[in-house]
């Protein structure tokens, strides 16, 4: 694995002058693709901030082989680009040393495109899927997605007299790709560039699918301050809401365990979207949030230590 020097002076996936949002702290993980590994890359993005933020015509932010596709098709799309190399290296018409990553938000991944994503994983492409979860449709609107957690206001999830935010839990989609049986499933974040880089070089360099999610918090949809995202998500996994692991080869791995797991409501009460949930009235909806970090936690930690 390189070191962060080193990779700071390989040519960035990612380059400057994208259109995303002040503070957004997408390119982090844009950046590294190229920075990590000696492949060379075709990446494909789904409809989203990262696709409408880095090609606005006649522009383009990539500096690799890049496809935009549909909402709904990323993973379908790169599955047929990495078949058709399979086909051209059988057929001794190129030497290319070449690896395919696909990337969606929430909406992309969660939803709308989780069709394509999970036959993609089930045929065992050679692919690495990036989901970079930032808890709603922010591209659109900040409408609520399978990925926003319980309680968020959001645009079709407003806060009134009787409901608070999203009444539903969010659905766990790193599980959902674990139970794929796919090689490497992980979880990451990024404000910590370390954990992050060895994910998607394990991911990329390895032969057949795999999973990454990748918590990206959206000044605009968390309604918070532009310099907020890295320590906003920072806090989310000190809380464990979003704990970092992975899973080779069906056993899990904890990558980090907070010295002392701080409570649930100092990372909601940090966003704009949670502030409402100070009311006392919805005290309970307060106590189940915490109540089922604390559960999802300790579940995680004997699926490790069953795996030792």
């Amino acid at each position: 694995m390189p070191t962060l020097q080193e990779m700071a002076k390989k040519k960035a996936a990612f380059s400057s002058g994208h259109r995303l949002c002040a503070g957004c702290p997408v390119p982090i993980f844009t950046k590294m693709l190229t920075q990590v590994t000696d492949f060379d890359l075709v990446l494909g993005s789904a409809t989203g901030c990262l696709e409408v933020a880095s090609s606005i015509f006649p522009y383009s932010a990539w500096n690799v082989p890049w496809i935009h596709t549909a909402f709904e098709n990323v993973a379908a799309t790169m599955s047929g680009v990495e078949a058709m190399y399979r086909v051209l290296k059988k057929e001794g018409r190129t030497d290319k040393r070449l690896k395919f990553v696909a990337m969606g938000g929430d909406g992309g991944t969660y939803d709308i495109g989780i069709q394509s994503l999970s036959a993609a994983m089930e045929r065992g492409h050679d692919l690495l899927y990036i989901c970079y979860d930032n808890g709603a449709y922010m591209n659109t609107g900040i409408q609520r997605s399978g990925a926003t957690p319980l309680g968020a206001a959001t645009t079709t999830t407003p806060v009134g007299e009787v409901t608070a935010g999203k009444q539903q839990q969010r659905k766990d989609l790193t599980k959902i790709m674990v139970a794929h049986h796919m090689r490497y499933v992980a979880q990451a974040s990024i404000h910590n560039p370390i954990d992050l880089s060895n994910k998607i070089k394990k991911g990329i360099e390895l032969d057949g699918p795999a999973f990454l999610n990748v918590l990206c918090p959206c000044i605009p949809g968390w309604r918070i301050a532009p310099d907020m995202a890295v320590e906003s998500a920072r806090c989310g996994v000190e809380t464990c809401f979003w704990p970092l692991y992975e899973v080779e080869d069906g056993k899990y791995k904890v990558n980090y365990r907070p010295k002392q797991k701080i409570p649930i409501t100092d990372w909601l009460f940090s966003q704009g979207r949670f502030t409402h949930l100070k009311n006392p009235r919805f005290a309970g909806l307060l106590e189940g949030f915490q109540r089922q970090v604390d559960e999802e936690w300790t579940w995680l930690l004997d699926q490790e230590k069953a795996a030792t």
